[in-house]
C-alpha cells in the first residue's frame, strides 16, 4: 500500500493553547499554567496536559482520514510538550490489512524527542477514498 498520509507540524505551542484547551476540557491543574506550579513539580515552565498531545495528534489523523474510519486508537504519553514546542507527527503503516482494517504506528515528536506514540486501526478504504481536497496544512505559524 502507498500510504497517502502526509507528515504533520502544529506549533510553536503557546499558552493561550493550552488554556484553551483546558477551558474545553475542564483540566484545570495549575502545572499547565501557573509557572511556580510547574517549578514545584520540577518543569521550568507550565506544560500541555497530555490530552492536548493526543488531541493534536488524532486531529493530524482524522483530518487525513475522516473520523468516520477510524476504529481504534491507543496512545502512550512520553515527554511533556512545553509552551514553544513545535509538534511532528508521522505514522508508519503495518504490511498487512486484516478486516477490512488498515493498522498504523503513530509518533508525535519534539526535534528528537517522543512525546507519544501509539497505534491506529482505521477502515483500509479511507486511504483511498481520501478527497483531493482534505489535504490539510497542519503548520501553525503564529
Amino acid at each position: 500500500m502507498s500510504p497517502l498520509l502526509t507528515d504533520g507540524r502544529i506549533g510553536p505551542i503557546t499558552q493561550t493553547d493550552i488554556v484553551r484547551f483546558a477551558g474545553a476540557g475542564g483540566d484545570f491543574n495549575p502545572l499547565h499554567h501557573d509557572p511556580e506550579s510547574a517549578r514545584r513539580a520540577g518543569f521550568d515552565a507550565p506544560i500541555a496536559m497530555g490530552q492536548f498531545t493526543i488531541a493534536l495528534l488524532s486531529a493530524w489523523l482524522t483530518d487525513q482520514i475522516g473520523v468516520e474510519h477510524m476504529r481504534s486508537l491507543d496512545v502512550d504519553f512520553k515527554s511533556p510538550v512545553r509552551i514553544g514546542d513545535t509538534v511532528d507527527f508521522t505514522a508508519e503503516f503495518a504490511d498487512d490489512e486484516q478486516d477490512g482494517l488498515t493498522r498504523a504506528e503513530l509518533s508525535a515528536t519534539v526535534g528528537q524527542t517522543v512525546v507519544a506514540a501509539g497505534t491506529t486501526t482505521f477502515a483500509a478504504d479511507a486511504l483511498t477514498d481520501v478527497r483531493s481536497d482534505a489535504a490539510v496544512d497542519h503548520t501553525r505559524e503564529d
